[in-house]
């Protein structure tokens, strides 16, 4: 029999942005992690009574994934449930959605991606809570673009929709248009016909953002490996991979100054390298400062290098390992 099925519904989905959705990485990389452990998984995008049996399921996102929380906690209910919460899950749908508010009750242990996110969890169920740091391997990516200190090359990560607000990026373009040396670039799919439209109207009247679209994965990161700085500028993040990924290659990040960014940042993280949620002005003040004070990009850089400590393959898959043990009541 297996040890885990593990249930992540973007893995179901066709559309070209599944190939490059977080959810769908992280339950394909947990899934090679766990068979390190010698545990046998299975990664579904659903489960149903007809699906394959094993003696514990993890699910990502408590809301996406209810209808086979609910399903397994039927069919097996004596049997271990975890339940992996996403960003919308502990920044939203946990606190006013009625199915993610059962699947937490019916899980019998949850898994968060970053300790400030456990702060989310009713008090009551904080017990069951156990943190996994995703990380990120950049392994075999070198620099590729020349150093150049008069140019500020800007990257922001994250495909179009509400949640990861590149309006706030393009309204910083928009005011720097006039300012030399800062170039921005986005690489996202247009999940939102009405964002990917303003990325495009942005793109025509400001010479120094370039939409790139969606990418493969691997261009992804030697873009992010390229980049000076990344901007990350989400409304509501479990624990953004894409910090971790930029850390990990030594680039500083420049956050909205959010509980799921500030988790995976620390709290000692410069002022510099955050900004308000929303405030394309200040985001533009920032990049402004950071273009101007090399000693400031330098210091950000040196703190994210040292929090790539904690987004190691080793470090992620001992917690894995901790996770099974608890959860099959072995030492």
């Amino acid at each position: 029999m297996l040890d885990w099925v593990l249930v992540s519904p973007s893995v179901a989905a066709s559309d070209t942005a599944a190939t490059v959705n977080g959810n769908s990485r992280t339950a394909e990389r947990w899934a090679q992690l766990l068979h390190g452990l010698g545990r046998r998984v299975e990664v579904l995008g659903e489960w149903t009574p007809g699906s394959p049996n094993a003696r514990a399921m993890m699910a990502l996102h408590a809301r996406r994934s209810a209808a086979s929380i609910a399903a397994w906690a039927s069919a097996h209910p004596t049997k271990p449930l975890a339940v992996v919460l996403t960003g919308t899950d502990v920044y939203r749908d946990i606190h006013n959605d009625l199915a993610a508010q059962t699947s937490l009750e019916l899980a019998t242990h949850l898994v968060v991606l970053q300790d400030l996110a456990l702060l989310e969890l009713p008090e009551g169920l904080r017990a069951k809570a156990h943190v996994v740091v995703q990380s990120a391997s950049m392994h075999g990516l070198v620099r590729t673009r020349s150093v150049d200190a008069s140019r500020l090359q800007v990257l922001m990560v994250g495909h179009l929709r509400d949640e990861k607000d590149p309006l706030t990026y393009m309204q910083a373009a928009r005011l720097l248009r006039e300012t030399p040396g800062i170039q921005l670039l986005h690489i996202g799919d247009g999940l939102d016909s009405a964002l990917h439209a303003d990325a495009l109207r942005t793109q025509a009247d400001c010479p120094n953002y370039r939409y790139l679209g969606a990418m493969p994965y691997a261009q992804t990161l030697q873009n992010i490996a390229n980049a000076d700085l990344l901007v990350h500028a989400s409304r509501m993040e479990g624990g953004a991979h894409v910090i971790a990924e930029a850390c990990c290659a030594g680039v500083p990040v420049l956050a909205s100054r959010i509980s799921g960014n500030v988790g995976m940042l620390g709290q000692g993280y410069g002022d510099n390298g955050y900004f308000d949620m929303g405030d394309a002005h200040q985001l533009t003040e920032r990049l402004r400062m950071l273009h101007a004070s090399p000693e400031q990009l330098a210091l950000l850089a040196r703190q994210c290098r040292e929090r790539s400590a904690l987004f190691t393959p080793e470090r992620e898959q001992a917690s894995l390992a901790l996770l099974s043990q608890h959860i099959f009541k072995q030492p």
